[in-house]
């Protein structure tokens, strides 16, 4: 190719005959949506499976946060592994380990069986969602269709994160608690044989065997690491012994699993990629995005239901537009990409976010739904816009061989993010909504203290107490409760600008002659083709 090419045309060069990568994208996308959906699809059905098998209090925190756990802690094990063993095999691997679990949670008679399926599908999503991004970066090297393939597959997320809570409350309605975990069989029938036919088999360069010391050791210490950032998300002392001892462990494994790395001829994670500043500074980007976005949604959906007094349904029904408005800038993020490059798209995508997070410090004790659907779009528009940047510059960054490694990063990167952005903020909004509790007159010291741990707690005090007393708490927390979604607000401001000054050492234009050259992944033609289509980058 001469050296007069312009990068837009080397960006619309064909990666090749495959036009069939496109029904990849939709099987891989098919498989996304599964695993989004059944992230959300329990939380609508906790009270029917309390109901039901009456756990306890930690065997109920065990039924919710398993799967999220177990999912973070092995996607480090599972994505190294798909690039040894092959990305479809793990994958087709995961949809069977799913459809079985989910059998055994929908028909769960006990609170352990149900937290052993949890767990089951939790290692069947740390199969899945690594390989679904590694196998789109095989099949998709051109950078530009590449893009379109990431603004596609954020979408699916978006919407199976939203869809989980409508499609359980509908089964509720209709069913029995276990119906949610149902839907998974079905799709999982029709997505393994579909996967075997269409999928592509793909592997990194095999070089040395696979470090299963280092694979344990990674998904020991992000278990520990999860488990103790979920506890101090959920309110524990960070001097528990059951919050400090799981992060102390977990810091030390993944410690030495760093160093251990660093030592082999052939690690288990390549840290190199770190060197590349695209590539940690996209790791970055996506936990700042998801530490602010996390946190947010847990406290915007406390105010809509305990200050505004609006349903379940009609809460989520008010945080649509923020899922609709992701799914729209999933979908024009590469032509976004292709025109304003990495660097400009992310830190807008972060200054959009700020900006909308600070407009949304208009709200009050009343309803304003103008301002919620306003500060609503433009932040579900800001952050995907972000999170899609960040993501196609991690996957581009990083060497073909290492695809899965670098889609488990990615992935786990989020889930660290979320973790530690509900402890966070969670932790600003306690210390700022406290205090104005402390003298509420007429209260007992003893009342006012329960009141201080949450609005939910307070309301109930203030019933228990009754006349103007109660009615004086009552209005006094809801203030409280205002003036800490502010103060978290103005936090999470400051953080997403941190994250804008971040993207500023990404890559200003988009470069598309990064393809490896040689490498390519065979995906199978339709039915009554005669050959194999191959999709190979040109170097």
């Amino acid at each position: 190719m001469s050296g007069t090419t312009t990068a837009a045309a080397r960006c619309r060069r064909e990666a090749g005959a495959g036009a069939n990568r496109w029904v990849v994208l939709v099987v891989l996308c098919a498989s996304l949506l599964l695993v989004a959906v059944d992230a959300t699809v329990l939380h609508v059905a906790v009270p029917a499976v309390t109901e039901d098998l009456t756990p306890g209090a930690i065997e109920l925190l065990w039924i919710v946060d398993v799967y999220p756990l177990v999912c973070a802690s092995l996607l480090i094990l599972f994505g190294t592994l798909g690039d040894r063993v092959g990305r479809r095999r793990i994958l087709l691997l995961g949809y069977a380990l799913f459809g079985v679990a989910s059998a055994v949670a929908a028909l769960a008679e006990t609170a352990q069986v149900l937290i052993l399926a949890r767990a089951l599908l939790g290692v069947g999503g740390a199969m899945i969602m690594p390989a679904t991004l590694s196998i789109l970066r095989q099949v998709f090297p051109d950078r530009r269709e590449r893009a379109l393939a990431i603004g596609v597959w954020s979408a699916v997320a978006a919407v199976g994160a939203a869809v989980g809570p409508l499609l359980g409350g509908f089964l509720l309605e209709h069913f029995w608690w276990g119906s949610v975990f149902l839907i998974n069989i079905p799709l999982m029938l029709v997505s393994l044989p579909v996967g075997r036919l269409l999928l592509p088999e793909s592997t990194g360069d095999g070089d040395g065997p696979w470090d299963v010391v280092g694979a344990l050791m990674a998904a020991a210490g992000l278990f520990g690491v999860v488990l103790g950032v979920k506890r101090l998300g959920g309110g524990e002392a960070p001097l528990s012994a059951f919050t400090a001892v799981p992060l102390a462990v977990g810091a030390g494994l993944l410690v030495a699993f760093v160093r251990r790395q660093r030592r082999r001829r052939h690690p288990l994670v390549d840290l190199k990629m770190f060197s590349r500043p695209a590539f940690s500074t996209s790791v970055g980007c996506i936990v700042l995005a998801m530490l602010a976005l996390v946190g947010l949604e847990l406290i915007a959906a406390q105010y809509l239901q305990l200050v505004l007094k609006l349903s379940p349904l009609e809460t989520g029904l008010r945080l649509l537009p923020l899922t609709i408005a992701a799914m729209a800038a999933g979908l024009v993020g590469a032509k976004m990409l292709h025109r304003f490059g990495p660097r400009t798209m992310v830190s807008a995508g972060f200054c959009l976010t700020a900006a909308a997070v600070v407009m949304l410090t208009a709200m009050g004790s009343h309803d304003n739904a103008p301002l919620l659907l306003t500060g609503f779009v433009l932040l579900g528009f800001g952050l995907e816009v972000t999170l899609f940047g960040a993501y196609e510059s991690m996957l581009s960054e990083a060497p073909q061989e290492q695809a899965g490694g670098a889609a488990a990063i990615g992935e786990t990167s989020y889930q660290l993010g979320a973790g530690i952005g509900i402890a966070l903020l969670g932790s600003v909004m306690n210390a700022a909504y406290a205090p104005g509790l402390a003298s509420v007159q007429g209260v007992p010291a003893s009342d006012s203290a329960a009141a201080g741990h949450s609005l939910g707690e307070a309301y109930e005090v203030a019933a228990r107490l009754g006349g103007g007393s109660g009615e004086a708490l009552r209005h006094a927390a809801r203030d409280a409760f205002v003036h800490g979604l502010h103060v978290t607000l103005l936090v999470s401001a400051g953080l997403l600008l941190l994250g804008a000054v971040m993207a500023l050492r990404l890559p200003r234009v988009m470069d598309c002659e990064a393809a490896e050259e040689g490498a390519g992944v065979d995906v199978p033609a339709p039915r009554g083709a005669e050959a194999s289509l191959r999709v190979e980058s040109v170097g």
